[in-house]
């Protein structure tokens, strides 16, 4: 079956590398206008827009500043003129030890559910109203199996704001469904991207891959396809589910 995005109109948060980059490319091929959001890394992000075509832009924000997720939302309706799917990808993941001083601890905390929570629950807030308005779209939040059988206590933030995620979107879909707003959970395993390297450095690539029930780890080109699914309203009565992407590490 092919999938046709045409005429739609793509958000994609921390799309210029890894899981992010893998679903703007995916959603580009099967036809959408996709928005490339990037926090840092521009020229990846130029690079990505170039390739997928279709009219795709890049736009930078700071997701853990709040007026910037609002400033980012509102900058890409301007320019697009609507939006049918937002993707909530971006998230930080930040090694920060239980016994570690309580400020830096803190501020870890803080910065995490500011980037992996604060900001996709903003702009869940504002695509309910642009979709409601428009009489319906579809949110993609990528959350994580972390959210459910939990992370290292390097990790206890990280495990914690993906959790929220998954709640968070249950809500969307039980509260505004009648309004035509779908959403969804997918939740990765341990997937290979850049962001996954600190963890593989520091627990080593064997641990990684040695609680999964495949022989190599999940790619970001194993989520893309899915999420492109997803956004094509051919699972709609799915509203409110979160679907595995794990290797089978996680099985509930």
């Amino acid at each position: 079956m092919q999938i046709d995005l045409r005429n739609t109109c793509v958000l994609v948060t921390g799309a210029s590398r890894g899981i992010g980059a893998a679903i703007a490319r995916a959603m580009g091929s099967a036809g959408a206008r996709v928005a490339v959001h990037y926090r840092e890394h521009r020229a990846q992000a130029e690079t990505l827009a170039a390739q997928i075509g279709h009219g795709a832009e890049i736009f930078q924000a700071d997701l853990s500043v709040a007026d910037e997720c609002a400033d980012l939302w509102s900058a890409v309706v301007a320019r697009f003129g609507q939006l049918d799917t937002l993707v909530n990808n971006a998230a930080v993941a930040i090694s920060s030890a239980l016994d570690s001083a309580i400020d830096p601890w803190v501020k870890d905390w803080d910065t995490t559910l500011a980037t992996n929570l604060r900001a996709p629950g903003i702009l869940c807030k504002l695509a309910v109203a642009h979709f409601a308005d428009r009489g319906g779209g579809r949110i993609i939040n990528i959350s994580s199996r972390a959210a459910f059988r939990g992370d290292q206590p390097h990790y206890l933030a990280y495990a914690a704001s993906k959790a929220g995620l998954v709640a968070l979107t249950r809500s969307i879909a039980r509260g505004f469904g009648k309004s035509g707003v779908l959403a969804f959970n997918v939740a990765p395993g341990f997937t290979r991207t850049e962001m996954a390297g600190e963890f593989i450095s520091q627990y080593g690539e064997e641990y990684a891959t040695s609680d999964i029930a495949l022989t190599r780890l999940t790619e970001p080109q194993d989520i893309a396809p899915l999420v492109v699914f997803l956004a094509s309203g051919l699972a709609d009565h799915a509203t409110g589910c979160t679907i595995d992407v794990n290797a089978a590490s996680y099985v509930h």
